[in-house]
């Protein structure tokens, strides 16, 4: 019998405690010296806030609600040092070079908090995993994200668009032909049902069900992963922050609910998998519909003679691939402000649907949407000044030595051309900031001016697309950037052709707001409601 059976329960517990205290004690005091000890702790900056969490608040506050993104480098420079939990020194830079390093380098990878949460919604996907597992992933799915099968899916976006289009068209006849509407949840139906349909071949038939909230199976069980955070509790970001803690801490609330609509995922994105794999099976062919979605394309490839039996993703590689196209395309958030633009700048609206109208074809190509310029230009200048992911952080895995393109003096007086970062320091990109920053964008840089595009620009930003830092650079850039281009060029093509927009609300109302990793459009008159954007529509009748 094992000793443990003598110890009384609560000596049992104490012991417990003892052991979790000695062992954040360790790992506080072995934190603080390496910060204490870390060169960052000279790089100039502004002080902490918050003896707990640091500029961590503010870091939102300047770039998301206040519109001060470029605050800190304005006072600062481009090498900043801001404080996290408890004071800890992180990097805050807009140093070309620096960036390009970080983004290029796979020894910075995402911090482990993050992808923890982030695995716990989809499981180990492209968006967490790292390293050698990630250009595994990333090799096989890139095929299915390229131009040609792009091509093929455009079909899917513009019909979706064509669903909503006419939503609203009905709402605007219903209510004597103006409607209000709040845009934010109904673009968000058709995204999934897009997603839905060229991202697995799943239709959820959101948009046909009308102005009714339908969630079939995998959409509840997603949600409800995602409604589960508002649970989170002293444990559960404990078993972020530390993978020891994850296998001696008891299961919590938000554990079980992760837990059951990961069975429900899992078993519904099984069924998918099975599918896509008989298709194959049987011979069909990719121009057949069911196999023009992004995971037939990823099976396919999978199974290609070409790739080693050691280069092929598992089983369970292939199914986290479900909830991760379902997070990434879920995203709507450049469609909502490219709404919001337009419904305030009634001349770039007038001038983008005679652009559109002179397109003799109500279902385009991906070529014919790619030849519009100015529909190109308002996609552009929509990404950049309002880029949905406002920061991007990464950790140093080993002491590194970072170049600069602006050399900082630091607290002593003296001038650096590089910086020395310490293994496990963070390093965080402002993708707002530098997207509008007016070093390189001009005095013009906050305002939304899509004819900035008409002439050719070049920027030290590196990133993946179109000259800005929104679908960031390097080996982890996202890699369904032009997915979202399509679709979100799409949506803009049918809605701005039938309908006609105007804020239901002064501009002035319409504020920004952090949520999860995106940012929101808010009413701030009325904040408690959340992210909205209300606005008016009514069908548009040429003269």
């Amino acid at each position: 019998m094992s000793s443990l059976t003598h110890i009384p329960p609560l000596s049992l517990v104490a012991s417990i405690a003892v052991t979790l205290g000695v062992y954040a004690l360790y790992t506080l005091l072995k934190v603080f010296y390496l910060d204490f000890t870390s060169p960052l702790r000279n790089v100039p900056g502004p002080k902490s806030d918050h003896w707990l969490h640091g500029n961590r608040e503010m870091v939102f506050k300047n770039m998301v609600e206040n519109g001060q993104e470029g605050l800190w480098t304005e006072r600062y420079g481009r090498t900043v040092r801001i404080h996290n939990f408890l004071g800890f020194s992180q990097l805050y830079t807009t140093d070309s070079k620096a960036m390009q390093h970080i983004l290029s380098n796979d020894l910075y990878q995402k911090p482990a908090e993050g992808r923890y949460f982030l695995g716990r919604v989809v499981g180990p996907g492209i968006l967490v995993v790292e390293g050698d597992v990630h250009k595994k992933q990333r090799k096989i799915l890139n095929p299915a994200f390229g131009p040609t099968q792009l091509r093929a899916l455009t079909e899917i976006f513009v019909e979706k668009s064509r669903q909503l289009r006419d939503l609203w068209l009905s709402k605007a006849a219903n209510d004597g032909g103006v409607t209000r509407v709040n845009v934010i949840p109904e673009l968000s139906t058709a995204a999934l049902d897009i997603i839905g349909k060229a991202g697995f071949n799943y239709d959820f038939h959101s948009l046909g069900a009308g102005s009714e909230d339908v969630r079939d199976e995998l959409h509840e069980a997603f949600a409800t992963i995602g409604e589960s955070q508002a649970f989170l509790g002293v444990l559960d970001i404990a078993k972020a922050l530390s993978p020891f803690l994850r296998s001696i801490l008891p299961e919590t609330k938000v554990d079980q609910i992760i837990n059951h609509s990961q069975a429900t995922t899992r078993r519904i994105g099984l069924g998918l998998l099975n599918e896509s794999r008989r298709n194959i099976a049987e011979g069909k062919s990719a121009d057949n519909v069911a196999l023009r979605d992004l995971l037939s394309l990823l099976v396919r490839a999978n199974m290609s003679k070409e790739i080693s039996e050691a280069q092929r993703l598992s089983e369970e590689d292939v199914l986290a691939q479900v909830p991760t196209f379902l997070v990434a395309g879920h995203e709507t958030t450049a469609a909502t402000w490219a709404l919001f633009e337009l419904a305030t700048n009634p001349e770039i609206q007038t001038r983008l649907r005679n652009e559109l109208l002179a397109v003799d074809n109500d279902n385009p190509s991906m070529d014919e949407l790619n030849s519009l310029r100015y529909l190109d230009c308002v996609v552009r200048e929509t990404l950049r000044a309002h880029a949905p992911v406002t920061l991007n952080y990464r950790v140093a895995t080993r002491d590194d030595v970072i170049p600069l393109s602006t050399p900082y003096t630091d607290r002593d007086g003296n001038v650096h051309e590089t910086l020395l970062i310490r293994k496990g320091q963070t390093t965080v990109l402002p993708i707002l900031a530098v997207n509008r920053d007016p070093a390189i964008w001009g005095p013009t840089a906050p305002q939304f001016i899509p004819e900035r595009w008409e002439s050719n620009l070049s920027t030290s930003i590196p990133g993946v697309w179109g000259n800005m830092l929104t679908f960031i650079g390097g080996p982890r850039a996202c890699i369904g950037f032009r997915f979202s281009i399509v679709e979100l060029k799409a949506l803009l093509f049918t809605l701005v052709r039938g309908l006609e927009f105007e804020l239901a609300v002064p501009a002035a109302d319409i504020g920004r707001r952090q949520m999860a990793i995106v940012q929101q459009p808010i009413v701030r008159s009325d904040p408690a409601a959340g992210a909205q954007l209300p606005v008016f529509i009514k069908s548009f009748t040429q003269p």
